[in-house]
């Protein structure tokens, strides 16, 4: 039952974030011995997932989180033109890969970030508001569910965006998920197991 209402709640029609956003990328998953730098995709265990974070003066908007496969510009464009309007302005630290906004409609803004022992000696992130959200996220995994397997993690980034994005409506948000489960039908285990009916889109979340 819970996968389903996970599986309902993303509206295929829902407004685009707008105006100012943040997007970050982060690795979600424990530590691993033997890798070679943050960038290693082969072998690696942990997900990567893309955030974007609508910015409303210095509080979080709305939230988008996706599952991608790489580090690509044209992985990370996707995964922007699906869920932010064009015309907005995107934030992002210097990695490269986020050089290509501009060429597909976004005034983008790229910011050295900090050093991670800087960033705990008290200096700001380029990208607080992704941060804070990537940092909630963490949290909720370990805290609710204790671990998530690589083949789900997406469904559950849907329900940690669905919550967030209602989070000061609650009543409101059942009630939607009420009328959004009744609209789908059951989803059968052989279908959950392994995440064989997910999408593997960069912008699904």
């Amino acid at each position: 039952m819970l996968h389903k209402f996970r599986r309902a709640m993303v509206n295929l029609e829902r407004e685009p974030l707008w105006g100012e956003v943040e997007v970050d990328e982060t690795w979600v998953g424990g530590t691993q011995a033997g890798l070679r730098g943050s960038r290693q995709l082969k072998g690696r265990k942990a997900a990567l997932v893309i955030a974007a974070v609508e910015k409303r003066g210095k509080a979080s908007g709305r939230v988008r989180m996706a599952v991608i496969p790489d580090f690509k510009s044209v992985t990370l464009n996707a995964f922007v033109q699906q869920n932010v309007a064009p015309g907005s302005t995107i934030y992002t630290d210097g990695l490269k890969s986020f050089t290509g906004f501009e060429q597909v409609g976004f005034r983008h803004v790229a910011r050295t970030q900090p050093l991670q022992s800087d960033l705990r000696k008290g200096s700001k992130s380029v990208a607080p508001l992704a941060d804070r959200a990537i940092g909630n996220l963490q949290q909720w995994l370990i805290g609710t569910y204790h671990g998530v397997s690589r083949e789900q993690l997406q469904v559950y980034l849907d329900e940690f965006v669905f919550r967030h994005n209602r989070r000061k409506h609650p009543m409101a948000a059942f009630q939607t998920l009420l009328g959004l489960g009744t609209a789908r039908r059951p989803v059968p285990y052989m279908l959950i197991r392994g995440g064989s009916d997910l999408p593997r889109s960069p912008g699904k979340a």
